[in-house]
Order: C-alpha cells, then structure tokens, then sequence
C-alpha cells in the first residue's frame, strides 16, 4: 500500500500552511516596493508590477475558456468588472504606491488596516449588511487606535500627498471590495475570471497615468527583478496558490490568516527598512488592529459557507 503524502493525509493544515506562506509574500511586497520606489515613480512601477502580473495569469485563464466565458459577460457585469478594476486595481494599488513613497511602510499598513471598517460601513449603505455587535466594536477599536498611534497629530509637509493618496487608496479599497462582494453574490464568475479582467483594466490605466505624469524610467537589472517577482511570485503564484486554499479554509479561517498581515509588515520593516516604532505607536497599532480584526471576523461569520 502507497503511503499518502503529507498534503493528502492533512489537507487542512496543508491549507494553513500554504495560506500563511501566501500571506508572508504579500508582506514581502511592501519591503520590495519600499526598496523598488527609490528609483521607480510609483504609479508607473504599480502599472508595470500587475500588467506583468496580468500577462502571466492570460494564458492560464485563456485554457481554461476565458475566450468563451469573455463572451457570455453581459454589458452589466462588464461596466462592474471595469468599474472594480478601476477602484481596486487602478486608484487604490496606485494609492498604496504612492503612500509607500512619501510615508513609512508601517503607517502605511496602519492606514490600509481601517479598510475593514470602511467595508462595513459600505455594506451597511449599499448591501444592507447590518454590522454585528462584534464589528461596532471592532469599528471603535480601529479608531481608537489609530488615534493613540498618531497622537498628537502632526503631518510633516513633505508627507502631505502620501496621507492624501492613502485616504482616497482606503475609500477605494473598500468601495471595491463591496463591489466585489456584489459582483460574486450576484453573479457565477470565477475567482480567476474577475482578477484577469480587471486586473488587465487596471494595470493599463496605472501604466498610462504613470507614463503621461511621471514618465517611464529607464530600469536597471535589480528593480527588473523586483518588478518580476512582484508580478510572478507575490502576485501571479501567491494569487493561484490563495484561491486553492479557499477550497479547504472556511471565511472565518482565511480572514483570520490574512489579518497575520498587519502584524508582518511592521515586523519586516523594523528588520529590513531600517523603520522604528515608539511604545506608544505599537499600543496603537496593536488596538487597530485586534479592531480591525474583530470587523473581519464579523463579517467572515455573516458569510455564507
């Protein structure tokens, strides 16, 4: 008798362990970015990041019927793939870009942690999704720490326009997750159908709005290597590899997986961006996130199996 491999006898924790690995590349991104954006402006670097990105996942979706599937794409659901390539893709990567440029990653990470509360209250407004008891107080726990973390408020000038693009980045992200959310409520696409479209949507327009205001530099071999392994293995693989745990991992699961994030990112800029955080900073960042954290996983409970 062939014994089983670990993978097979364990499917579960094969999952875990693969959706963590996935979550530790991600954090990886934003020391990348960091490193990349010292000779790369950020839009045209997030453009050419997902359209590499965009290109290697068109031939898996091209075998498996995305010419057919492309097709069937009433003019409805086509106006809502643009529209989330457009919020998700195009302003809100666009605006995490340009906050990495002007701000450090951690507040950075802070800042993109309140999408949560965003979404519900989004939710709320748009999908009539009542926010549990859970989430109002996940909610006034995100706030709360994001105050302690910033307190007293002073924003340097030269960090203006990083905060600003945040701001607009987080708004975006959470009109496109709720958008996201409706378009997989309401409709029978597959996960790879809607990353393919808008990502391709997406992609081309951060390159042509970096191309007419920052320009294409001229890239030498290590930022060819960052943009190659962001596109392949941060966005292109750890994308496949997610969507296969999903097969095994309930909501509740993968959010609580994917929330390890706002705990790496800090981790990894303090070790390789040279970053430092006060004590009143990291009681901060800890109560936003165990808030946000509490959002997520009221609204992972809420979802259907």
């Amino acid at each position: 008798m062939v014994e089983k491999a670990f993978w097979q006898r364990f499917p579960r924790l094969t999952a875990v362990l693969q959706a963590l690995f996935v979550t530790f590349l991600w954090s990886t991104s934003w020391v990348l970015i960091k490193i990349g954006l010292v000779d790369l402006p950020p839009l045209t670097f997030a453009g050419l990041r997902y359209s590499l990105a965009f290109l290697c996942l068109l031939p898996i979706f091209w075998r498996r019927g995305g010419g057919a599937k492309l097709r069937r794409l009433s003019r409805r659901l086509w106006l809502r793939l643009i529209g989330l390539g457009i919020l998700f893709y195009a302003v809100t990567q666009g605006a995490q870009f340009v906050g990495l440029a002007y701000l450090p990653a951690v507040t950075v990470n802070l800042m993109l942690g309140f999408t949560p509360v965003m979404v519900a209250l989004l939710g709320m407004a748009l999908l009539a999704e009542r926010p549990s008891t859970r989430q109002w107080w996940g909610m006034a726990l995100s706030i709360g720490g994001i105050v302690v973390y910033f307190y007293p408020v002073v924003i340097p000038a030269g960090q203006v326009l990083g905060f600003g693009a945040l701001m607009v980045g987080v708004v975006a992200n959470a009109g496109s997750a709720v958008l996201g959310r409706a378009i997989n409520r309401d409709q029978h696409l597959t996960p790879l159908t809607v990353t393919v479209v808008s990502m391709g949507i997406g992609a081309a327009l951060l390159l042509l709005a970096g191309g007419l205001t920052q320009g294409i530099p001229i890239i030498h071999g290590r930022n060819w290597a960052i943009i190659g392994w962001l596109a392949l293995v941060n966005t292109a693989f750890a994308f496949t590899l997610w969507n296969h745990t999903l097969r095994t991992l309930s909501a509740l699961e993968s959010s609580i997986i994917n929330s390890t994030m706002a705990v790496q990112i800090p981790i990894l800029a303090v070790l390789f961006l040279g970053e430092t955080l006060t004590r009143q900073e990291v009681t901060g960042l800890a109560v936003a996130i165990v808030g946000a954290l509490l959002v997520q996983l009221g609204r992972a409970r809420l979802r259907p199996p």
